[in-house]
C-alpha cells in the first residue's frame, strides 16, 4: 500500500505539472517503502539528491508557466517554493551530518508539501488558467 496516493483532486494541468507531481509522489512512496523495510538510511541520500534536483527543475517549469500566463501570485508562489527547497536542503545537511531520523522526516515533509501545496497553492494556478482560457 502506498504511503501517499495520487488523487484526482490534485490534477492541475493534465500535463507536465501533473507528471512532475506524480514523479514526486513516486519518490515519496519509494522512500517510505525503504523506511518501513528498515532501509531508509541506505536510500535517503540518493532520494534526497533526486528530489532536490527534480524539485528545482519542476519548480522552474511551474514558475515559467505561471509567468507566461501572467499569474498574479507568482511571487508568493516563488516564496513557497523557496521555503520548500530550503527544507529539503536542511534535511540533506542533517543527513550528511549523520542524523538517523531524516528519512522519516523527509517522508512527512514531502507528503505534507505535496498534499497541501498542490491542493491549495497549485489549485489557484489551475483556476487562473481555466479562467483565462475562456
Amino acid at each position: 500500500m502506498a504511503y501517499f496516493d495520487w488523487a484526482e483532486d490534485m490534477v492541475i494541468d493534465g500535463g507536465a505539472i501533473d507528471a512532475d507531481h506524480q514523479h514526486l509522489v513516486q519518490l515519496v512512496n519509494e522512500l517510505h517503502t525503504a523506511t518501513t523495510e528498515g532501509r531508509g538510511r541506505d536510500v535517503v541520500g540518493g532520494i534526497l539528491e533526486q528530489l532536490i534536483r527534480y524539485t528545482a527543475d519542476h519548480l522552474h517549469r511551474e514558475e515559467a508557466q505561471m509567468a507566461a500566463a501572467h499569474f498574479p501570485n507568482l511571487e508568493g508562489h516563488r516564496k513557497g517554493h523557496a521555503a520548500f527547497v530550503a527544507q529539503l536542503t536542511a534535511l540533506q545537511q542533517r543527513y550528511e551530518a549523520g542524523q538517523i531520523t531524516v528519512a522519516a522526516q523527509l517522508s512527512t515533509v514531502l507528503r505534507d508539501w505535496l498534499s497541501l501545496h498542490i491542493r491549495r497553492s497549485d489549485k489557484a494556478l489551475q483556476a487562473f488558467l481555466r479562467q483565462h482560457k475562456r
